[in-house]
């Protein structure tokens, strides 16, 4: 009974959200009836099915919108009416249950919302079931998706364009809109649920076939939104928490604040988007339509090979960009923080404690950059054997990053700036490039970059891995920086 009672509380607070019922009208109005056509002719250009395939799924792209903005501003009105219940004697279980059932509720109206829109529209079509289901499975994938921007952006202005930018990076880079087989958009959350949707097999789902992975995404979606609602409500606490002054918990707060301080440095989050567009898009729409011959290593043995020169040029300007970047992650985190780092330490902060909230701070930072950067990568090249190169990327911007730790307290904000450009482009951008000579000279094997950079190039043009030495070269620079960068941080944290 109190879980019903407060389903329906929670349903009728939805109904009150303007924004809900907005949506509710204008999204299936728009993309279902409005919009299919010119999105089917679209596609047909872009190299996507197009036709009926895509106006049955714009059923699901209606759905899948509807329920994560219902399920996002179901969250911001949650977090503290939440504990407020649970203060007074709810069980956390029931809580939970009451709010996922609701969400799952918001499921079936958007589903029913887009459903009865694209009935008027061309009807369901031979298969309703089919259809049915694969639109339940969009809005309960997009559940989660409102669930966890919900928890972690409280301002509705910036929620709602997450969700509207991850929508968009779904839908119009999705199986119906453009070829199906592109490995970089099988991880896009609904795109074998739209395979199976519109019944268009993949080819590339495996013995588990296409239902079966759109089954597993909308069940790790379920998952997702349980373990959301249950932390934003703050019902699952571990027993052993960490005592106030202990390492474990000085290393959280040293990291809370270490991210909240990068976070608020807003010429490195425009950066984040910028340098990667210069450093690869605009390098690869700029380079001569041509072929050209690198040097690699394949089986033990130095082999030539034939490129073509824009089909590989992104992946080499790549390590570039992530480069820089971590190095300004590193240079910002250590300069942003070193007052601060002062004043715990005289808090009482353990040095070895402080020292390890930093360097997760700026390995996090170098995580990111890595990410962003191999994000746009992406879209222009693709790597023989990417999960080594992006082993690489990481180590490259780990190594960096360090070396933007090391530049800060010596150079300054500005110096150091001018530096973090300058070391990446000479290094990586010259001495180490295969598009400029066969091999690096013999004393650019002493530079930073060498080690992950062939790294980088073995796993970019070949199909087999053949530089452990390598390899081997570019773990002591990272572990030799590691090294640099505490002794540096213990002194210029140290109270004066």
């Amino acid at each position: 009974m109190t879980t019903t009672l407060f389903e329906r509380r929670f349903l009728a607070e939805a109904a009150r959200t303007p924004v809900n019922l907005l949506v509710l009208i204008l999204v299936p109005v728009v993309f279902v009836v409005m919009a299919a056509r010119p999105l089917a002719d679209a596609a047909e250009l872009l190299g996507g099915p197009g036709g009926p395939a895509l106006q049955t799924a714009t059923a699901g792209w209606a759905a899948g919108f509807i329920a994560a903005i219902a399920m996002y501003f179901q969250m911001r009105a949650a977090r503290a009416a939440d504990r407020r219940l649970v203060l007074a004697g709810l069980t956390p279980a029931r809580l939970v249950a009451a709010r996922l059932t609701t969400g799952l509720g918001l499921a079936l109206i958007a589903t029913a919302a887009a459903l009865l829109a694209l009935t008027a529209r061309t009807g369901i079509g031979d298969d309703p079931g089919r259809v049915l289901a694969g639109t339940l499975m969009y809005a309960v994938i997009y559940l989660a998706i409102g669930a966890l921007v919900g928890t972690l952006v409280s301002s509705p202005v910036n929620g709602t364009v997450l969700v509207l930018f991850v929508w968009i990076l779904d839908v119009f880079f999705g199986p119906v809109l453009r070829a199906a087989d592109s490995p970089v958009t099988r991880v896009l959350p609904t795109h074998f649920v739209t395979l199976w949707m519109v019944e268009l097999p993949s080819r590339h789902s495996g013995r588990i076939g296409d239902l079966g992975w759109a089954l597993a995404w909308a069940a790790t979606a379920m998952v997702i939104s349980w373990t959301v609602i249950t932390a934003a409500s703050r019902t699952a606490r571990s027993r052993h928490r960490t005592r106030p002054g202990s390492a474990a918990g000085q290393l959280s707060v040293g990291v809370r604040t270490g991210l909240r301080e990068a976070a608020r440095n807003r010429v490195l989050w425009a950066l984040l988007i910028a340098v990667p567009v210069v450093f690869v898009l605009l390098a690869v729409a700029t380079t001569p339509q041509e072929s050209t011959t690198l040097t690699v290593r394949e089986s033990g043995r130095t082999l030539s090979q034939e490129a073509w020169l824009p089909d590989i040029h992104g992946g080499v300007m790549a390590p570039i960009a992530i480069a820089s970047l971590a190095t300004l992650a590193g240079l910002f985190t250590v300069l942003d923080a070193r007052s601060g780092d002062r004043r715990l330490a005289l808090a009482g902060f353990r040095p070895l404690t402080l020292l390890a909230s930093r360097l997760a701070v700026v390995a996090l930072g170098g995580l990111l950059v890595t990410a962003a950067s191999l994000a746009v990568t992406a879209t222009v090249f693709d790597a023989r054997q990417w999960s080594l190169y992006i082993a690489a990327s990481v180590l490259i911007a780990l190594t960096y990053a360090l070396i933007g730790v090391l530049l800060g307290p010596l150079f300054g904000r500005v110096g150091g700036v001018l530096i973090a450009f300058l070391l990446p482009f000479i290094d990586l951008g010259i001495e180490q490039s295969p598009m400029l000579r066969s091999a690096p000279p013999g004393w650019a094997h002493a530079l930073p970059g060498y080690g992950a950079s062939r790294v980088v190039i073995d796993a970019a043009l070949t199909p087999t891995f053949d530089e452990t030495g390598p390899l081997l070269i570019a773990l002591a620079w990272l572990a030799a920086l590691t090294t640099a960068a505490a002794v540096l941080f213990r002194r210029t944290s140290t109270p004066r």
